[in-house]
């Protein structure tokens, strides 16, 4: 008997957005560790296009209900600013 294992849209989808979120941790590790000036630069380019990517799938998954969010309390965003603002340089 021949089975398949058929992945849905869904999990298919979801398998993407996972692999983009190892792909740009991996790309941004390269930028920070490289010490050459163009292949840096190259890897900021790619790093874009895989953010693009990344937000594309997002979109997907959310407006399929997939992934669902909320909007944080405003007071959870200014502690989180709070937070973060002395480390701006």
């Amino acid at each position: 008997m021949n089975t398949q294992n058929i992945m849905t849209e869904q999990e298919i989808v979801t398998d993407l957005l996972a692999s983009e979120k190892h792909v740009t941790s991996a790309v941004n590790t390269f930028i920070t560790e490289s010490t050459c000036v163009n292949l840096r630069q190259n890897l900021k380019t790619i790093l874009d296009e895989e953010h693009s990517i990344h937000e594309n799938l997002y979109n997907i998954m959310n407006s399929k209900g997939w992934y669902p969010t909320s909007d944080a309390p405003a007071q959870e965003v200014q502690k989180a600013k709070d937070k973060f603002n002395p480390l701006q340089v």
